[in-house]
């Protein structure tokens, strides 16, 4: 960054989980010595950007301001006093109403010029929601940090690059682990059968049968997601590592899951639901007490969560082929672990399991999601369920048909009664759990979006059909629907009425105007992110 006359450039530097990014970001702040403006991705992070400078540097506690739902303090001699101010990408993105202190805020962050912008995860930044941040932050150099430059659209290439600058430096994971800076890590996929009932619902699924074609994949997902021989295994590997005295996260996507299995196992969970006080306690008894070992996260605890004492991954539900998730999954227990004690493990000294159902689409995509990470050098050693030692003689949650059957119906407390069918069953749990997960966009008590999420298929055709932007219905509404009753007005009506062919020419001009409108805005429908 200060390799040409000590000048600093703007630019991105990818170092994985665990090698110290948030060092490197102080360290960058110090070195230029002015206004510093650091963004990250939740306020869980905005935390530990703060608590990190307190430990690394002499800057006074109120010279470090926090910006988020919770916290908001105005900056004091904004003109000549240098500062470093923590905030998320969603506060300083959204573009809605804001409240006053939010806006005087905003306006003094808009109007100040700053010495550096720290961007960390800058893997999110060409989202709609926040690359205007780049545009509007007036910034004399910009240092991007990931672990995973990678997208599941083209946006690295097209827009990052541009927003922040080109890539300064990256490392090399398998080197930093053979030096020690990282833990050695080693990656099991575990495939697990389907159980009998779930498999009959998910092939009759993807034949189509009485199943909406938009609520198809959804239930495909749900289904391979509640797979009982799933839960099962994993309910065994937390066993076997608790025995062990390992610290051990379970990442599900799936809300619905992820409530009902922690608390059936008597164990905390992180979802968008919990709130931010909530999250530290949990996080801080999970760091400190030998008393919690275990601990489930939803996707909030994807990214910028620091836990170097976790040293075990279980993932049962992950966003389709996502390999940045993957690899910041991967990322949290990266952190350097001590050296392995000699006890069959082969050196290693942490441990991260995909369990998968077989047979499904899922293999698909844990196949895609395992991408990145054998680019860097790792590899996955597939393991099918019943090679899992001592599994059957367990006395597991899941073990009885009866408790298969009945886990989706008591968690949505529909009756057991004649006729209700596991797909009813699973749909509802689908849109449950959609319902759930729109809480995890929202920090808690924010009016502001916490990140922006890939949109489904049907999402988006609903995005383009029904909520176009407000440039493209200034006119009154959807055509196709009838709802633009001003062009049709002024294409019949108004022409009778006025005797006019100069006002019959200009209403087929607006209507052919608003229907290139339309299609142009069809094909450009930009993609979310992942």
């Amino acid at each position: 960054m200060f390799s040409v006359e000590e000048v600093a450039k703007s630019g991105i530097v990818v170092l994985p989980c665990g090698a110290g990014k948030t060092l490197l970001g102080i360290a960058a702040c110090c070195r230029v010595g002015r206004r510093a403006l650091v963004l990250t991705t939740t306020a869980v992070a905005v935390d530990q950007w703060r608590r990190q400078l307190q430990m690394y540097t002499t800057l006074p506690p109120e010279d470090v301001y926090l910006f988020t739902a919770d916290q908001k303090r105005p900056i004091e001699d904004a003109e000549r006093k240098a500062c470093v101010v923590i905030s998320t990408y969603s506060m300083l993105g959204f573009t809605g109403r804001r409240g006053g202190d939010t806006a005087f805020i905003l306006e003094q962050l808009q109007q100040l010029e700053w010495g550096l912008l720290v961007v960390d995860e800058v893997q999110v930044m060409p989202a709609r929601t926040f690359r205007t941040v780049a545009t509007t932050i007036k910034s004399h150099c910009c240092l991007g940090l990931t672990a995973t430059l990678v997208r599941e659209d083209d946006l690295i290439q097209a827009d990052l690059h541009w927003l922040i600058g080109p890539k300064l430096y990256e490392a090399n994971w398998q080197q930093l682990q053979d030096d020690g800076y990282l833990a050695k890590v080693r990656c099991i996929e575990v495939w697990c059968d389907m159980a009998e009932e779930f498999f009959m619902e998910y092939l009759q699924a993807q034949d189509g049968g009485d199943v909406p074609g938009s609520m198809r994949g959804s239930l495909q997902r749900a289904l391979w997601t509640c797979n009982p021989n799933k839960l099962k295994t994993c309910e065994f590997l937390i066993r076997l590592h608790e025995q062990r005295g390992d610290k051990i996260i379970v990442f599900s996507d799936n809300i619905f899951i992820l409530k009902e299995f922690a608390r059936k196992l008597g164990r905390y969970y992180i979802c968008g639901s919990v709130s931010l006080r909530e999250r530290m306690q949990i996080l801080s008894e999970f760091q400190e007490s030998s008393a919690c070992n275990t601990i489930f996260l939803s996707k909030v605890g994807d990214n910028a969560i620091d836990l170097p004492v976790a040293n075990v991954i279980v993932q049962i539900s992950s966003h389709y082929g996502s390999r940045r998730q993957e690899a910041q999954r991967l990322g949290r227990i990266l952190r350097p672990k001590p050296q392995a004690k000699d006890g069959g493990t082969g050196g290693f000294n942490a441990f991260f399991y995909s369990v998968v159902s077989r047979d499904t689409q899922e293999l698909y995509h844990a196949n895609r999601r395992q991408q990145f990470l054998v680019e860097q050098g790792y590899n996955y050693q597939v393991v099918r369920d019943y090679n899992v030692t001592r599994l059957e003689q367990q006395n597991l949650i899941y073990s009885s048909k009866d408790s298969q059957l009945q886990l989706l119906k008591q968690a949505l407390k529909v009756s057991n009664k004649k006729g209700v069918s596991l797909a009813s069953i699973v749909l509802e749990s689908v849109r449950r759990g959609e319902a759930e997960e729109a809480d995890e966009v929202l920090e808690p008590g924010c009016e502001t979006p916490r990140m922006e999420t890939a949109p489904s298929k049907a999402e988006k055709v609903e995005k383009v059909e029904g909520k176009r932007p407000k440039e493209d219905r200034e006119w009154g509404g959807d055509v196709r629907s009838g709802g633009r009753w001003q062009e049709w007005l002024l294409l019949f009506w108004f022409p009778f009425l006025v005797g006019s062919s100069a006002w019959r020419a200009l209403g087929r001009k607006i209507l052919v105007r608003n229907w290139l409108t339309s299609a142009r805005y069809v094909v450009e429908s930009p993609e979310g992110f992942h």
